[in-house]
């Protein structure tokens, strides 16, 4: 009896963990990879931005050692006031970032790009305009499980 009631509490724990997500080890590269596609279209969007257009599609694992990999996405787009610094850009798409996710600045030097990760997605963002109105942003996951 004894050992019936144990085997029923460790399998009730496991479903607990699973579901609570405890027993979860974060995205996948894929699934990280999504993410930063919708952050980095959501953020020329919340900047209307004018003819955006795909840099780097992403869609495949990097690999980076250890079995894991990471997925990049990058665009660019115009802004409506074309003599618009490159710096000023940044600090308008950061200003826009904030209400598609939460980043935390990891570097800024200041007339350089903008570096920002997200712990909870596993992903970074470089905000890199180069000025005159173009608005530059690339980004990329850390390494991640591929399954």
């Amino acid at each position: 009896m004894t050992r019936f009631v144990w085997s029923g509490f460790l399998i009730g724990a496991a479903v607990v963990l699973t579901v609570s997500g405890c027993g979860d080890s974060g995205p996948t590269a894929a699934e990280a990879g999504e993410t930063l596609k919708v952050h980095i279209t959501e953020l020329m969007k919340e900047r209307h931005a004018l003819d955006v257009r795909i840099t780097d599609s992403g869609g495949r694992n990097i690999p980076c050692g250890e079995g894991k990999a990471k997925r990049t996405f990058a665009a660019i787009g115009t802004d409506p006031a074309p003599r618009t610094s490159g710096d000023m850009l940044n600090d308008l798409l950061l200003g826009a970032l904030s209400r598609v996710a939460p980043y935390q600045i990891a570097e800024d030097r200041g007339n350089a790009p903008i570096r920002l990760a997200n712990d909870k997605y596993k992903t970074v963002i470089v905000l890199e305009s180069p000025g005159n109105g173009q608005y530059g942003v690339r980004g990329e996951t850390e390494c991640l499980r591929t399954s």
